[in-house]
């Protein structure tokens, strides 16, 4: 069966991926993002109307500080989240990816509920199966990856008990 969200995923993804709709939703979406999670006290997110979305909660690279960044995700069918950092396209990485570097354990709210993850950089030679399963929720998803003219970072986030456990 065919939900409304499927016909209007499949109808935006080709509108997400023009220049103008790139430069608006840099600009305008991260502010209503982040209205819409204070208001809703992080049960509600725009995006996720369209895809799951998460709120990824890191600790700063280099300012060693609290990060929070609003990201689609796709589920990997074992209880695991990937996220892709793919900025829209842009030239660089986003901060986000490298926060994960830095300190691969960060958290996320999904749906107001809040969990420990640990982020893994998917490896080069899963990179084709990933972006396959990412691409089944929004079409053509790698083509910001090709746009970008770089290589997305992308990353596999474990639920883990408080402490670093990986849970069952």
């Amino acid at each position: 069966m065919i939900r409304a969200g499927d016909v209007l995923r499949i109808a935006l993804a080709p509108i997400s991926r023009t220049g103008w709709f790139r430069r608006f939703a840099t600009t305008a979406l991260p502010p209503l993002e982040r209205f819409v999670a204070r208001v809703s006290r992080g049960r509600v997110q725009l995006t996720a109307f369209l895809v799951p979305s998460l709120t990824l909660h890191t600790i700063g690279a280099k300012s060693g500080e609290p990060r929070d960044a609003p990201l689609m995700y796709t589920a990997d069918g074992a209880g695991r989240a990937i996220v892709a950092g793919t900025n829209w396209a842009g030239a660089r990485h986003p901060a986000w990816t490298a926060n994960l570097l830095a300190h691969p354990d960060a958290e996320i709210t999904v749906r107001g509920r809040r969990m420990a993850v640990r982020a893994t950089l998917i490896p080069d030679a899963d990179r084709d199966a990933t972006w396959a399963i990412m691409e089944a929720q929004w079409p053509d998803y790698r083509q910001y990856e090709h746009d970008s003219g770089r290589t997305a970072r992308l990353f596999l986030l474990q639920p883990v008990r408080r402490g670093g456990t990986p849970e069952p």
